[in-house]
């Protein structure tokens, strides 16, 4: 599905669709002579932040990328960690997103994750289901590669069985088997930390996406630097494939 913000610059657009990497919380503890952890810890109210804020400025999607699929590299005792904050996160979170009208979805590969976990996970989607306020999509496990790889294995599945002929796939099929289908693509994409990169996100979805990045530290990512991609955003003029002419209607 496209995005369908409006196209006009500084016409005060707001995005549907902003997608997130939460990047820099290791460095922020490091900076502070703290372990990593503690960094992933105090990054939880930047989440907290955002979250709000989207709500508040009329955002409709809010996907946030919090553990992709090369993380599993990552020391072990880390991965651990950062496994007990998400459920941490769960336990004391739900609540209050589903009474301020977040619904929550998860997005990634779950049969990497443990069992109390997913259970923590599908009991939170099935608790937010019927709220609209704000639609929130968390990254876990996941990897946009890993989407497209296990999209084109559902195709491929249909096509040996008979059921599909390889010439009727095209684009839309292809989106309506990834884990993101059925949400507007990202209008705007947001990357904290510092490096100007996608990573493995959304790589299907960020083809038309705007790009901002940010050398701000997730854990110091507030209000003010939300505001200030947003206010990017507004400025600029989405053609989408088209001319200048044809977006301004002449």
């Amino acid at each position: 599905m496209p995005a369908t913000a409006i196209e006009q610059p500084g016409a005060g657009a707001v995005p549907r669709h902003v997608a997130v990497i939460m990047d820099g919380n290791g460095r922020w503890a490091e900076q502070r002579s703290l372990p990593r952890t503690a960094g992933h810890r105090s990054g939880t109210r930047s989440v907290r932040t955002i979250i709000e804020h989207s709500v508040r400025r009329g955002v409709e999607a809010l996907t946030l990328f919090a553990f992709s699929s090369e993380n599993w590299q990552r020391p072990a005792d880390e991965v651990g960690i950062l496994m007990q904050l998400f459920l941490e996160a769960l336990d004391r979170e739900v609540a209050e997103l589903d009474a301020n009208g977040v619904r929550l979805r998860f997005i990634g590969d779950r049969g990497r994750l443990a069992p109390a976990l997913v259970e923590r996970m599908l009991a939170a989607e099935r608790r937010t289901a019927e709220k609209r306020k704000l639609d929130l999509v968390v990254a876990l496990a996941y990897g946009g590669r890993w989407d497209l790889a296990q999209a084109t294995r559902q195709l491929a599945s249909l096509a040996a069985a008979g059921s599909l002929a390889p010439a009727a796939i095209d684009e839309t099929m292809l989106a309506g088997r990834l884990t993101t289908a059925g949400r507007p693509e990202p209008d705007l994409f947001i990357r904290t930390g510092g490096d100007r990169r996608v990573s493995n996100f959304l790589l299907w979805d960020l083809a038309y996406t705007e790009l901002w990045f940010t050398d701000t530290l997730w854990p110091d990512f507030d209000v003010a630097a939300y505001e200030a991609a947003l206010q990017d955003f507004a400025g600029r003029q989405r053609r989408l494939g088209r001319t200048t002419a044809q977006v301004r209607g002449k």
